[in-house]
């Protein structure tokens, strides 16, 4: 069973830094593709990185420049390192593995922009 847990959320002020990880298990981890995506309230779910098993790596235009996705096989885990936030990246953040088009989400972890 795929188990994934985020961590790293909180509370930070307009241009600071959070660096989220989630560990993965259940699955081989290096065989799945792995995204963050993030939900603020009355929004859709929207992606905002993805990292494929491959290393390749895609990023939503708004976070492009801020954010940087990156993958540990060793360790079984993704990260999504955020900087420069803004007010408009407060949202609950989730992790997500894909494989065969099969989806598995995390609990999510909230992330605040205030000052």
């Amino acid at each position: 069973q795929v188990q994934l847990v985020e961590s790293g959320g909180g509370l930070v002020q307009p241009g600071g830094s959070l660096r989220l990880s989630c560990a993965a298990s259940g699955i081989t981890f290096s065989y799945y593709d792995m995204a963050w995506y993030r939900q603020a309230p009355g929004n859709q779910r929207e992606l905002d990185a993805s990292i494929s098993s491959g290393d390749s790596t895609n990023y939503a235009n708004s976070v492009k420049g801020r954010f940087t996705i990156s993958r540990d096989n060793a360790k079984n885990t993704v990260y999504l390192q955020m900087n420069n936030l803004k007010p408009e990246d407060t949202a609950v953040y989730y992790c997500n593995a894909v494989r065969f088009l099969r989806n598995s989400w995390g609990q999510g972890t909230q992330v605040t922009v205030s000052s």
